[in-house]
This record gives C-alpha cells, sequence and structure tokens, in this order.
C-alpha cells in the first residue's frame, strides 16, 4: 500500500494512504496545506482544534473547516482504532501548529540570523586554520617523503621517478582534504537551514544527501560480496595459470626448451595470443558475476561499446591479425632490410599492429601490418645472411664496342670496388640489343644488404672511371646523331675544379692494356687479371 509523510516545515508529522482516485502524495500534499494555513492564521488557537466524529469517519476540524480526515482505512494501517488515531494525530497538529508561529517571532527570527551568521564566521575561522595547517603538513611531507623517494630511487635503480611518487602522494592529500571540506561545508549548510522554518526540510535531507550514496554502495557491496569472492579466486587462476605459460614460453625463447618445427622468435607471439584467448575466456566466465551486469543500463553500455568497437576497430583488427601472420610465416625480422612499397629501410621494430623502419637516410617510417601483408615485401637480408646479395646496374654502350672488352671493363669496376665479394665472382649479363645500344648488367655480390646504396655509388663511380679510362662512352637513353668527339672524361680533367686536385687512395690506376675477357661453362664472364 502505497502512503506519503504529512509534512509542515519540514517535520513529517504523520503518514496516509492513498486511493486510485487520489494518490498519496496528493492527499499528503492537501493535507499539509491545509495545517500550513491553519497555522498562518494566528486567530485560530491551537487549542481550538477538535476531533468530530461521522459514520465510519473522524475529522479535525478548525472553526467547523475539516483539517485532517480520518477512514477506518488509515487506522488499520496503523494498527489502531480510528477514534486514537484522530486523537494522536490532533496532538501531533495542534504541537506543529505552535512550533510553526513560535519559529517565526521577531525574536526566533533575530536569533537565526545571529546563529547563521556565526556558524559562517566559524567555518571561515575553520577553513582558514586547515589552510594554515595543511601548509605546515605539506611542507613536512615533502621533506619526509621527499627524502625517503630518494632512497628508494637509489635503491631500486630508479624504477618509478620520485616526482610521480610524490604527484601521487599529493593527489591522495588532496582527495582527504577534499573529503574533509565537503563535511565541513555539509554541517555547515545542514546548521545554517535548519535556523530557518522555510530551510528546515532542506537541512534534513542534508545528511541522506551525503550518506545515502555511501549507504547504497556499502549495501550492494555486502550484497555482491559472493560474486566478488568468484571473481577473485578467478582472477587468481587465470593471473597463475598465465604466470605459468608465461615462464614456458621465455624458456622457449632463451632456447632453453626446444619444439620441433617452432622457431624461438614465436614464442613471444604465441604468449600474446594465448593471454587474449584466456582473458576473453575469462571475461565470458564472469561477466554474470559482474555487480549490476544485469541491469539495463550495464547492458546498454556493453552494447555501445561493443558496437563501437565493432565499427571503429576493423583496421585496427586487421592490422593485428596481419602482425601475427607476418610473425609465422617469417617474412621479415628486427634488422632486416626490406622494400615494402615504395619504402626501404632496416626493420627495427614490428608491433602488433605496424612495423617501424629506419630509411637509409635515418627517417622513422611506420607501415601498417596489413599493407604489408597485402603488398609485395622484398627482404634484401633473408638470403644475404647465406648466399650473399647480387647488386646490379646496367649501361648502354654502341653496338661499335666489342662486347668482349666491356664485359672487362664491368668487372674491372667490380674488382675495383671494395665491400664487393670476390667469392662467388661477380659477371656480367647482356640483357638487351637496343635499337642504339647494347645494354649490360654488372652482376656483383654482397653479404652486408644495410651497405647496398654505399656500394651502389662506389660501383657507379668504378665504371664512370675505368669507361672514362679506356675512352669507351655510356650511351644516353636516345640520341639523333654520333657527335665528332666521344662523350668521355679525360683523366687529366677528373680532378677539375672544385672537385679535390689530389687523388684519393682509392683513385684506380690506368690499366695499359685490357684483354677481353672468357666465358665459362656456365655463361657466367671470367676476365683476365
Amino acid at each position: 500500500m502505497a502512503v506519503a509523510p504529512v509534512v509542515l516545515d519540514g517535520v513529517v508529522l504523520f503518514r496516509v494512504r492513498g486511493v486510485s482516485s487520489l494518490p498519496a502524495e496528493t492527499r499528503a500534499r492537501l493535507i499539509g496545506d491545509r495545517i500550513a494555513e491553519v497555522a498562518a492564521d494566528r486567530t485560530i488557537e491551537p487549542g481550538s482544534l477538535h476531533v468530530v466524529e461521522g459514520e465510519g469517519v473522524s475529522r479535525i476540524v478548525a472553526r467547523g473547516v475539516p483539517v485532517v480526515t480520518l477512514v477506518d482505512a488509515d487506522a488499520a494501517l496503523e494498527g489502531l482504532h480510528r477514534k486514537e488515531l484522530a486523537s494522536a494525530h490532533l496532538a501531533k497538529v495542534q504541537e506543529a501548529i505552535a512550533d510553526y508561529r513560535a519559529a517565526r517571532t521577531p525574536g526566533a527570527m533575530r536569533r537565526s540570523i545571529v546563529n547563521a551568521v556565526g556558524a559562517g564566521l566559524v567555518l571561515a575561522l575553520a577553513v582558514a586554520a586547515l589552510a594554515w595547517s595543511w601548509r605546515r603538513v605539506d611542507r613536512f611531507l615533502e621533506r619526509r617523503l621527499k627524502e625517503g623517494v630518494r632512497s628508494v630511487e637509489i635503491r631500486s635503480f630508479r624504477l618509478m621517478r620520485g616526482e610521480a611518487v610524490w604527484r601521487a602522494a599529493r593527489s591522495v592529500l588532496v582527495a582527504l582534504r577534499a573529503v574533509v571540506l565537503l563535511g565541513i561545508l555539509l554541517l555547515f549548510l545542514s546548521f545554517v537551514l535548519v535556523q530557518f522554518p522555510w530551510t528546515r526540510g532542506l537541512s534534513r535531507g542534508m545528511a541522506a544527501f551525503a550518506l545515502r550514496p555511501l549507504q547504497e554502495m556499502g549495501e550492494g557491496l555486502l550484497s555482491s560480496i559472493p560474486s566478488l569472492v568468484f571473481l577473485a579466486v578467478l582472477f587468481l587462476a587465470v593471473r597463475l595459470g598465465l604466470r605459468a605459460v608465461r615462464l614456458f614460453f621465455d624458456a622457449v625463447g632463451r632456447g632453453a626448451v626446444t619444439l620441433q618445427g617452432f622457431d624461438r622468435e614465436w614464442a613471444e607471439p604465441t604468449y600474446k595470443i594465448i593471454r587474449i584467448a584466456a582473458i576473453a575466456f575469462a571475461l565470458i566466465v564472469a561477466y554474470p558475476y559482474i555487480p549490476g551486469s544485469d541491469t539495463a543500463a550495464f547492458k546498454g553500455v556493453s552494447v555501445f561499446i561493443g558496437v563501437v568497437f565493432s565499427l571503429g576497430s576493423s583496421s585496427v583488427v586487421s592490422n593485428i591479425i596481419a602482425g601475427y601472420m607476418m610473425t609465422y610465416r617469417r617474412a621479415l625480422k628486427v634488422g632486416d632490410r626490406v622494400r615494402i612499397g615504395d619504402a626501404v629501410g632496416d626493420v627495427i621494430e614490428t608491433r602488433l599492429q605496424v612495423t617501424h623502419l629506419r630509411s637509409p637516410k635515418n627517417e622513422e617510417i611506420i607501415v601498417p601490418n596489413s599493407q604489408i601483408l597485402a603488398g609485395e615485401v622484398t627482404n634484401y637480408s633473408s638470403l644475404a645472411r647465406v648466399h650473399g646479395l647480387i647488386l646490379h646496374t646496367e649501361v648502354g654502350i654502341g653496338y661499335d664496342t666489342p662486347w668482349r672488352q666491356v664485359e672487362a671493363m664491368l668487372l674491372l669496376a667490380a674488382e675495383r670496388t671494395e665491400g664487393v665479394a670476390r667469392e662467388p665472382r661477380p659477371f656480367v649479363l647482356e640483357k638487351k640489343l637496343g635499337d642504339f645500344a647494347v645494354v649490360y648488367e654488372l652482376n656483383a655480390y654482397c653479404d652486408n644488404p644495410q651497405a647496398m646504396n654505399l656500394l651502389y655509388a662506389a660501383l657507379h663511380r668504378n665504371v664512370l672511371d675505368v669507361f672514362n679510362e679506356y675512352g669507351v662512352q655510356i650511351m644516353t637513353p636516345a640520341y639523333e646523331g654520333d657527335t665528332p668527339e666521344p662523350k668521355v672524361v679525360a683523366p687529366n680533367d677528373w680532378f677539375a675544379a672544385p672537385a679535390d686536385t689530389t687523388p684519393s687512395d682509392t683513385a684506380p690506376a690506368r690499366t695499359s692494356r685490357l684483354q677481353p675477357s672468357r666465358r665459362t661453362a656456365t655463361g657466367q664472364p671470367t676476365p683476365h687479371s
């Protein structure tokens, strides 16, 4: 049965029930308004109020006007006879009217104002005293805590910055101060509001305003203890299981434990996959035991998070999956020189979503893993460790120059280039018989892919020098006709200004005679020394 309180100046006089045509809240408000009207009319003495009995009804009247009407159902609600309930309500109404009028006398109002002003002064003094004491406490704690934190830094090799520890301690102190100030402010407001009859009801609700959330949280915590115990046990079980799995895969990564067909580099990503799967399984098991999981609000938030995740994380998930697939496919690893699309560089870090490259220009290039998986990846290092990387460059030479001479000059340029492997030996291929020139390709091995740009530069310099030495013109892509003089640089002009006029140690000595190269059975050229 719904009931509602009859309130006057914030004081609950009694409670009344309602019916379908007159709800309890409406009936209680009407009774309170009639009592307030009688209390405001000082010509009506409280003692003049009396009970008038009728057939099945009791009325508290003032000057013949009903103020409160009671029926047998109201008495049954209180477990009393109707006449007894009417007498008790009459005494309560008379007392409330007397208090209502006493609280509004000039003397009472003056006392209320004085009390409110005094409370304000006490509040100001209390805040000033707290501020003064807190400053002293801050200086004391800063001196003592910073010394202790500095000692911890030294002993723990600065696992955590001392400034961060001090900021955390300050945050705790600020939170405590906020709680203390809030408590003092609530006490002040409650005291001031209770001084005046118009705000007395608000003062009665101040304590409930501050304590109701704590009460509800406490009751909710007590009711959730069994679920919280289950969640704690589940958390410990998953944590211990993951720790055991971590120890196992750490041993695999170190090589202490070997698994047939399982690379050591796979240990870390495999552990991460198992960890994600274990956490997902634990969340599914724990969901029904999470406090509030059966509420509509919790379900709505879960659906919202799921929708946001599904809409906004498609690229993230694809990059993560691509990262794991690249790991197990052995496409690349840290330290490899690779080409991904137009990006060339050394792999410095591989993550779940992106791969970081350092370009030859010392630029950091971040490539999404999904792009790597969907595109073509050239790894210069994976085979170079065993077979060597083949550097290759092309030149176009006219048909009037013997191919044997061209091969010998290209091989001589490769021989002069430091960093090019002597074994396997360099070789030359005639790639194309073009309209105006023969396209030759020089191939030379190296075992250091990170130096390929420098080796290419050195190789091209030596090619230019050798062809200039022997007066052989390197053709341009296309031309209209031959000039009277070949397009070569004479040795005397090799160091024209502003070049250094002193030949470097790596400057090749002029070869007086160049013999044609011989070819092996495999078709690779073998130049004469």
